[in-house]
């Protein structure tokens, strides 16, 4: 027979368990509910490339409502003509120019370029001034010390040859290059190189050290 102060005994162990579990179980609750929190807030945030063609899209749209003139050019693409009708934004490179050259001539499509450069994309949440997918100097720019590679406008992206058609010798420009003038929907995907997703604006850093028509003789035919 259990007496009246066992019986409180029992009941107190009963509660006592029962009020443990209710207090993991409410742990539990709390920490699954942080979770989700915090896979939602991990998931509203925009990924590296995510709506990667709309950010193209909208970096192109301010690179066309910059003011015209002075250190910063617009220049069409030289597939096409100021008379032609529907012309785009995209049908432009915009060009911030770093430094003006002493050259008085440029480059036909056909010359050899010597040039100097550094290739990135728009800004992204891990790289503030742009991926950088291409380069031949590092650190900041140096004529001294910077390596140049000889290639023809005809051999470039449509927006970079656009550029070298229009600089002189000892130019330096950051040129801002649409994707339509660059590798378009489809990207670059060439074993040879390195892979350029679709939709990808281009931003250039390019010195233009010398050129030379066909026939012509590099070494003597002009420099810096």
């Amino acid at each position: 027979m259990i007496n009246e102060k066992d019986m409180w005994g029992i009941v107190k162990q009963v509660m006592k368990g029962s009020m443990m579990r209710m207090i993991g179980l409410s742990f539990i609750i709390c920490h699954l509910s942080f979770s989700v929190c915090a896979c939602s807030e991990e998931n509203d945030e925009e990924g590296e490339f995510d709506n990667w063609k709309e950010r193209n899209d909208g970096k192109t749209d301010q690179w066309a409502t910059r003011t015209n003139g002075g250190w910063y050019r617009k220049i069409l693409t030289y597939t096409k003509n100021e008379q032609q009708s529907g012309l785009e934004i995209w049908d432009y490179i915009y060009v911030e120019l770093l430094e003006k050259g002493s050259g008085t001539e440029s480059p036909m499509f056909t010359d050899e370029v010597r040039v100097a450069y550094r290739g990135r994309y728009i800004p992204t949440k891990s790289y503030t001034d742009g991926y950088v997918f291409d380069q031949t100097y590092l650190g900041d720019f140096d004529w001294q010390t910077a390596e140049f590679v000889d290639f023809s406008p005809a051999d470039v992206v449509t927006g970079f040859g656009t550029a070298l058609m229009n600089m002189h010798v000892g130019d330096r420009w950051r040129v801002h290059i649409p994707y339509q003038l660059a590798y378009g929907a489809s990207g670059n995907s060439s074993s040879s190189s390195q892979t350029i997703p679709g939709y990808t604006n281009l931003i250039f850093d390019i010195a233009v050290q010398n050129f030379w028509h066909l026939g012509e003789y590099p070494g003597i035919f002009k420099s810096k």
